[in-house]
């Protein structure tokens, strides 16, 4: 089998071999002990994140516990690196 060359290929930026190298990050995650978990951060933090609009971290109406979405977070992550 002989190689082609991949001169349609876009470039690799750091974005895109992160994507390529990280496992898929998929689910929902319950409590703020996870949410924080996956983040890197204490609990206290966790809640002070998500009384902001723009950080995925939700809590349903009527509960008092939070969910996130672990591709929601990381993509929202992934923004706040490039400020």
């Amino acid at each position: 089998m002989s190689e082609q060359p991949l001169h349609d290929a876009p470039p690799i930026d750091r974005w895109r071999l992160d994507a390529l190298l990280e496992t898929p990050v998929k689910g929902k995650l319950w409590g703020l002990p996870s949410i924080a978990a996956f983040l890197g951060v204490s609990q206290d933090t966790a809640r002070r994140w998500a009384r902001h609009p723009e950080v995925p971290i939700y809590q349903p109406p009527g509960t008092r516990s939070y969910c996130a979405f672990q591709s929601e977070l990381r993509s929202w992550q992934r923004s706040k690196r490039q400020d």
